[in-house]
């Protein structure tokens, strides 16, 4: 007798993903921008060091010294809270820039990135109120919407975050945290004045709000005078994260930040850190201890070739963008930020001005809510004068110039 098999039954779905993962869809503009790989095109797109200058034999000796000397404790698992080496250079640093830091007042992580998303869990509950300026560093927006927030954008103007608006927001909406870039800020390249630090820690004192200061830039500044930092503010002592990085001045590889805060936060991040990844690379913070010798060296190479490339495209930009457009002059960093008349969507326009092998970034993404669809970013750091000419002229043909 032949046994005929009972039909299989079709697999039962798995659950879906966590909410918040559900919340942050993809993006158009991330799509667009994957063709700007292709090596005929210009990119202004990017947030990135120009990889020419990156001081390949000084990291080099680095990591040889270090695997020399110390091979046993450069290839072990290490502290959470980082090699004490790294802090107590990074804290001297820190110290001599006008704001008093030990090492235990830091903690080493894994890109700057990744001290936004620790202070996220450490702080962040589902439904709580964020500040941001507007428009805001993109990947910030995405690490508060993952953890659940609700974020609003504080009315601001060409100097950042307007302290009444702040003050207003404030008494309203009682937020837990204004995370900032007040220094050469992404997207715009703007800078905030010390005045209004002063007013935001004052704020911040009076209200009882986390200020989280991003500061990946601080050190590629091209004129001007140096501007201290928020938490070095009086008010600002207990209430300050600030965060930093070696990606822009050393290497994005290499992964490396830290965040310096209070010792409850610090504390707190310092368990999140340990349940997301143990601890930053052992190796990579002993030769980058090793490496801060001559970094300050190298930054001063970097930032001649870097303010070399940002008058380069403010001199073309009068030719290169539509009648009518203004923009701004960063006294450092990587990007300024254009806008255009108000008839144009540069969301819109990007594939088009793709066609042209060029790329910029939309300034769409970077707001929390009500974008200007007429604004761009534009980095000028990874290409020479040479080829910032001729992507700018590719830009004009694109937006029909």
């Amino acid at each position: 007798m032949t046994v005929t098999p009972a039909p299989a039954s079709a697999p039962a779905p798995l659950p879906p993903l966590a909410a918040r993962a559900r919340a942050v869809g993809g993006s158009p503009v991330r799509e667009i921008l994957a063709v700007t790989a292709r090596p005929e095109v210009i990119n202004f797109a990017g947030g990135l060091p120009a990889p020419e200058l990156f001081d390949r034999e000084g990291i080099a000796a680095a990591f040889r010294a270090v695997l020399e000397e110390a091979p046993e404790r450069a290839l072990q698992y290490s502290t959470t809270e980082g090699e004490p080496a790294l802090r107590r250079r990074l804290a001297a640093r820190l110290a001599a820039r006008g704001l008093p830091t030990a090492a235990d007042d830091l903690l080493v992580t894994t890109g700057s990135q990744q001290a936004l998303s620790l202070i996220a869990s450490a702080l962040i509950d589902p439904g709580d109120t964020i500040l941001v300026e507007s428009p805001c560093y993109l990947a910030a927006l995405q690490v508060f919407g993952l953890a659940g927030a609700r974020v609003l954008a504080v009315p601001g103007d060409e100097d950042g975050v307007d302290p009444a608006a702040l003050e207003a927001l404030v008494r309203a909406e009682r937020p837990k945290l204004l995370y900032l870039v007040p220094t050469f800020q992404n997207p715009t390249g703007r800078t905030m004045p010390a005045a209004r630090r002063a007013a935001l820690a004052t704020a911040a004192a009076r209200h009882g709000l986390w200020i989280v200061e991003d500061d990946p830039y601080g050190d590629l500044r091209y004129d001007g005078d140096q501007v201290p930092w928020i938490a070095s503010f009086p008010g600002a002592e207990d209430r300050v994260v600030l965060l930093g990085s070696l990606s822009k001045v050393m290497a994005p590889g290499l992964r490396l930040g830290w965040l310096r805060a209070p010792d409850g936060l610090r504390r707190a991040c310092t368990v999140a850190k340990q349940a997301a990844d143990l601890h930053t690379p052992t190796l990579n913070q002993l030769a980058a201890a090793r490496y801060l010798d001559v970094l300050d060296v190298h930054v001063a190479k970097v930032r001649a070739v870097y303010g070399e490339r940002r008058d380069a495209m403010l001199a073309g930009l009068a030719d290169a963008l539509p009648a009518g457009s203004t923009w701004n002059r960063p006294e450092g960093g990587m990007f300024l930020w254009a806008r255009l008349p108000s008839s144009y969507d540069t969301t819109a326009l990007l594939r088009r001005v793709v066609d042209h092998h060029v790329a910029y970034v939309p300034g769409e993404p970077f707001y929390a809510a009500d974008p200007d669809r007429s604004t761009l970013r534009l980095c000028f750091v990874t290409q020479t004068p040479e080829e910032i000419g001729e992507g700018l002229a590719r830009l004009s043909e694109g937006l029909g110039g």
